[in-house]
């Protein structure tokens, strides 16, 4: 063995023991690397990319031969912001902005851009700016959701030109509000639009109401009229039907047909009137009257023949209530309005 290392080594070489041993647990420590359960470890080989190191308990070769990155692969991170945004219509908007994402390639995180998280707080606000500035204010105020959809996709496509392995999980625009200069001019604006949709809202439910109604009232009214038509129809044709028969019957006896529809015309007339008629000669005809405070009675017409059968008769009153037997000389004065008064006197009326 040489001079200086049987010096190190030998007999008397106890420090040198003692720098070896440090040097072989410097060397053991270093070869040990322990990743954390949402870390990769980008292991660099005299630096430069040599594999991935999964969560758990890992060794690589000693350092300076191999070095680890640890990198939160699988940690949310968020990123909030209030930008100030020209909407298309020219006016200016303060905005809120709120982008969650992660790391999706750690090699490409490591060895990508430079500063990849700056990055991509930068490439979200022109993003969001590009996508309000297509859009009046009324839809930013009111219907941010496309546009936060639109604005995500253009980040993650930037992110990934830019070669940064972050990967967008999530991008919301919570709230738009006008600068406080103009504030209360656009809170008018907004009351009167929430307004609008009230009476929107009340109209809509109203007309909800009112149309079935409507649409049922006419429903019944057709109906009503059909059955009034029916009715108009049906008794129509039953008059009709009627004289025809009658025709026929005047046309058989014609005597007997007029005398008929006399007495039932008599009748008739007679039925409205509270009268007694007296003739010549002291004669009485007594005529039925209702009962006090009652309608009179009327003499039900006769039905149509459509149902078959003949013609019904027409309930009459006796004819010897009607035209009593009546002389000669008394009969002709019935018969001639021009007859001579009867003498003046006592007349018995009986009710």
């Amino acid at each position: 063995m040489p001079g200086p290392l049987k010096d190190l080594f030998g007999d008397g070489g106890g420090i040198g023991r003692w720098i070896l041993g440090a040097v072989v647990l410097v060397l053991l420590f270093s070869s040990f690397q322990l990743i954390g359960e949402q870390q990769r470890g980008v292991v660099l080989r005299f630096g430069q990319f040599s594999r991935i190191l999964q969560p758990g308990p890992n060794f690589k070769l000693p350092w300076p031969i191999e070095t680890v990155r640890k990198v939160d692969a699988t940690r949310i991170k968020t990123f909030d912001s209030q930008l100030p945004v020209l909407t298309g219509d020219e006016n200016i908007v303060n905005v809120s902005l709120n982008v969650q994402y992660r790391v999706e390639d750690p090699r490409t995180y490591v060895f990508g851009a430079r500063n990849a998280d700056l990055v991509l707080e930068q490439a979200a606000q022109s993003a969001v700016r590009e996508q309000i500035g297509r859009s009046d204010l009324n839809t930013v105020l009111n219907n941010r959701g496309p546009m936060a959809v639109a604005a995500r996709e253009r980040l993650q496509a930037a992110l990934k030109a830019y070669h940064t392995g972050l990967i967008v999980t999530g991008l919301t625009l919570p709230d738009a509000r006008p600068p406080e200069e103009v504030k209360s001019a656009f809170d008018e604006v907004n009351g009167a639009q929430q307004v609008k949709e009230r009476l929107i809202n009340e109209a809509q439910a109203y007309a909800a109401k009112v149309v079935p109604e409507a649409r049922g009232q006419a429903a019944r009214t057709r109906t009503v009229a059909e059955g009034y038509k029916e009715a108009a129809i049906a008794r129509a044709q039953g008059d009709a039907e009627r004289f025809t028969l009658l025709q026929q019957q005047y046309q058989n006896a014609p005597e007997v047909t007029r005398k008929r529809l006399w007495l039932e015309t008599i009748q008739q007339v007679l039925a409205q009137n509270r009268k007694v008629i007296g003739g010549d000669g002291r004669q009485l005809i007594y005529v039925p009257m209702p009962a006090e405070g009652k309608a009179p009675a009327t003499s039900t017409p006769p039905t149509s023949p459509t149902t078959g059968g003949s013609l019904p008769t027409v309930p009459t009153l006796p004819q010897e209530v009607l035209m009593p037997s009546l002389n000669s000389s008394s009969a002709e004065s019935v018969r001639n309005p021009e007859r001579t008064p009867r003498p003046t006197g006592r007349e018995e009326i009986q009710r």
